[in-house]
Order: structure tokens, then C-alpha cells, then sequence
């Protein structure tokens, strides 16, 4: 074209969680039967979606009202009900006008790092959720900035690193944090909570804390939210309904806005933000209505802690099935449903395989490798899914040096799930050994 049309950080924009897929789905046509374990949908692997929740949403659905738009902040009797649970912590309190509803946190992620200056840099964990990493990246037209998850130690994050890259870089305006952590199912204790907070006060940073499984933590662990810790820290928290309920398909998602009135710069960031939501009109109306008469069910507590039970179960038979194996870093998942597997350094190469019967698959996959700049993990994970059918997603593709992948615990069938995590196994020992 006469003119450049390209955004600066257009290259920046991937998400391999859905990239592979197509390639998935390309080899499902060759006749590999594929596991997918790729993506953090419950429903899209059999979650039942109670008959209760399923009536609150159809009574709701014969009210005029949910077919209009709704207030450009969100419902407000939602927000009061969600501002209310908050305060009742006794950490920061905060209003209804502080919390802003999105069309999910893509939408969120997307505004909050899009209406940064550009050359404020928000400072991500590695490994990164790809959604934060590339909109952070995108913004910046430049490479993420990062501080590292130790996988030797339960994949915390390493405050020294993290004060290094904020120290040493002052183009960093703020940091994320999810807790818990997609890709790697830590929880995050209260210390390193105050020390990531300690951080921001000393620096006059910001804070984002992407909060949406926050209720879905298991094996004894305990964390606290953003609110409970930030004290006079500017920041916000993000929540939504997608994983939690689990309802993705509603696309909704919110932010609650603390300490904005204690510095008018960011107090300013916030409201362009709202005043971008505001271009849009709203965000949808029904699953907004619907918040309150779901989490506040009598049914709700215990639907969420059968789900909570099953994947703490499925937690430890993934963690059992692979901590052992020689080459491999292992933590085991405490929250969210994700498990990140990290190879020890110089363990894989390019030229390692898993035999692949069926000629064409061999002969994509190949093709598949043998361009330029395919990462290792990336090898490993394509040979995986020709050889054994299992879909995961390789740890490169999160921001991170490490080699890896990242696999979801979702699987409701037991006998599924012990059977695919002794193929992931055995397809590790063969591949290093090839």
C-alpha cells in the first residue's frame, strides 16, 4: 500500500494457546485422534453447567431490561454488590464508580495497556499470560519487559529480578501480577503479595493484578487479594465470571480501581479508560444482571468447591505422573487449572523426535520444524501432537527463555486424565532419549 497501515506493535500480537489449533486440527484430518489440552475453556471440556444457574440466567433472559444497554461503568446494582464484597474484607474500599465492566478481560487488557503513554512500560511476569504480554508488548511496539517466575521455587516471583528490572529501567511505570498464575498454577504467598507492593510504593509504580481465579485455589494454600495488601499503592484488580462460574462464552469481565484518587496522573489513566469504554456505549447487559442471584445462591458455594476438589485431585495425579522424570522441572499446580513443565537447560535440541506411524502427519510435522527459528519446545510440543495426539502449548510462547509447555487440568474423564499424563510422560522419556 502507498501508506504504511501497520500498527507498531502488530507483530507483537500472538497467541499460541489458539494458533495450534490449526495445527491440531489440520492433523485431526490426516486421522490423529487430538487430546486438547491446550486452552482453559471448562465447558469446552465437558463442565456441566448446573440446571440452578441455568434457571437464573432464564429467568433473566425473560426481562425486558437485559436486552437494553446498560450504564457505561456496568449495571449499578452489580457494582454495588461487588463493591460491597470488597470493602467486607476491611482492605481498601472502594465505591461502585470504581469498578468498570468490559466484554471480558481480553477487552480489559486490550484498553488498560492500550491507553498507556507508549513509552510506559508495565513490567510482566515470565512466563507470561500471552493475552498481558502481547497487549503490554503491543502497546510498546517493542519486546515485553519481564521478571522472572522461579521454577525452582514453586514458580514464585523472584523479587530480586523483579526490583532489578524496575530499578534499571525507568520506563517502567507499573507491574502485573496474576494471582494465581495462568501459565503456572502457583498461588502466591502474603510475602512475596507486600513485597511486590513494598516495590511499587518505593518506585512510585502501579499495580495490576489479574484476579480472575482468585476463588479457585486447593492443596492447603492461601494467598490474599490486591485489595488486602496495596495499602496507598495505586492499582487495580481484574475479575471476571469466565473461568470461576465458569461462563466464558458471556464475555465478562471488570476492574476494581483502588487509591485512584490519591494520585491525579493515574486517577487520569483510569478515566481514559472509561471514556474509551464509554465510545462502545456498554458492556453486555445479561451476564452483568445475572452476577449477583449466581454468586449469591445457596447452591453456589458448594458447585464451586466439587469443582475446586476435582481439580486439586487432578492437581496431584498430573504432579505424580511427571515430577520424577530426569530433565524436567516440576511444580506442582495449586490454583487456576493449568501445570507448566519446564526442561532443564540444554535438554532438547533440534534434533530430536517421537516416531510418527502415519507418513503424512511425520511429513507436516517435519515441515512444520524445519523452518527457521522454531524454538525447541516448540519442536517437541509439534511432535508430540503427531506422535500421541496430545494438544499442549509450548512455554516459549509465554514470554519466557524457558523451554517447556503448559498443559491444562481441565479433563473430566479420570481414567482420560491419568492415560494422557502417562503418554505426556512416557513421550518426555522417548523424546529426550532420541
Amino acid at each position: 500500500m502507498r501508506t504504511d497501515i501497520l500498527h507498531i506493535g502488530a507483530g507483537e500480537l500472538t497467541y499460541e494457546i489458539r494458533n495450534i489449533v490449526n495445527v491440531g486440527e489440520k492433523l485431526q484430518k490426516m486421522g490423529t485422534k487430538v487430546y486438547w489440552e491446550n486452552i482453559g475453556d471448562p465447558v469446552a471440556k465437558g463442565e456441566e453447567i448446573p440446571l440452578w444457574m441455568k434457571e437464573v440466567v432464564a429467568d433473566l433472559v425473560m426481562d425486558n431490561s437485559t436486552y437494553g444497554y446498560c450504564p457505561t461503568r456496568g449495571i449499578l446494582a452489580t457494582r454495588e454488590f461487588l463493591a460491597e464484597a470488597t470493602n467486607k474484607r476491611g482492605g481498601a474500599q472502594i465505591g461502585p464508580d470504581d469498578i468498570i465492566f468490559f466484554n471480558g478481560l481480553g477487552d480489559a487488557i486490550s484498553k488498560v495497556f492500550g491507553f498507556l503513554r507508549r513509552t510506559a512500560r508495565v513490567v510482566v511476569p515470565s512466563p507470561s499470560y500471552t493475552t498481558h504480554s502481547s497487549a503490554e508488548a503491543a502497546h510498546a511496539g517493542d519486546r515485553p519487559v519481564t521478571y522472572r517466575l522461579d521454577p525452582g521455587n514453586n514458580w514464585y516471583p523472584d523479587l530480586d529480578d523483579l526490583e532489578k528490572r524496575i530499578k534499571y529501567n525507568p520506563a517502567v511505570a507499573g507491574i502485573l501480577i496474576i494471582n494465581p498464575d495462568n501459565p503456572t498454577g502457583a498461588v502466591y504467598p502474603e510475602d512475596i503479595l507486600r513485597g511486590m507492593v513494598a516495590l511499587a510504593k518505593k518506585y512510585d509504580l502501579f499495580i495490576i493484578c489479574d484476579e480472575v481465579y482468585h476463588n479457585i485455589i486447593y492443596n492447603g494454600q492461601t494467598t490474599l487479594p490486591l485489595s488486602d495488601v496495596i495499602g496507598e499503592v495505586p492499582g487495580m484488580a481484574m475479575r471476571g465470571i469466565s473461568k470461576e462460574m465458569p461462563w466464558p462464552g458471556s464475555r465478562c469481565g471488570w476492574i476494581e480501581v483502588y487509591n485512584a484518587d490519591r494520585d491525579p496522573m493515574f486517577a487520569k489513566y483510569v478515566n481514559s479508560i472509561l471514556n474509551a469504554k464509554m465510545v462502545e456505549v456498554c458492556s453486555t447487559t445479561l451476564p452483568q444482571k445475572a452476577i449477583p442471584a449466581l454468586l449469591s445462591h445457596p447452591q453456589y458455594p458448594i458447585y464451586l468447591q466439587e469443582r475446586i476438589d476435582r481439580y486439586e485431585k487432578y492437581s496431584n495425579i498430573a504432579y505424580d505422573a511427571l515430577k520424577d522424570i530426569d530433565g524436567v522441572m516440576v511444580n506442582r499446580t495449586n490454583g487456576a487449572f493449568y501445570m507448566s513443565v519446564a526442561f532443564e537447560p540444554g535438554r532438547l535440541t533440534h534434533q530430536q523426535t517421537l516416531p510418527i506411524e502415519n507418513k503424512e502427519v511425520r511429513t507436516h510435522v517435519e515441515q512444520l520444524v524445519s523452518g527457521p527459528g522454531v524454538e525447541t519446545d516448540k519442536r517437541f510440543v509439534y511432535y508430540l501432537l503427531g506422535s500421541t495426539g496430545v494438544c499442549v502449548v509450548p512455554l516459549s510462547s509465554f514470554a519466557t527463555d524457558l523451554m517447556g509447555f503448559r498443559i491444562t487440568i481441565l479433563e473430566r474423564n479420570e481414567d482420560r486424565f491419568r492415560e494422557i499424563f502417562r503418554i505426556i510422560g512416557e513421550g518426555i522419556k522417548q523424546y529426550l532419549a532420541s
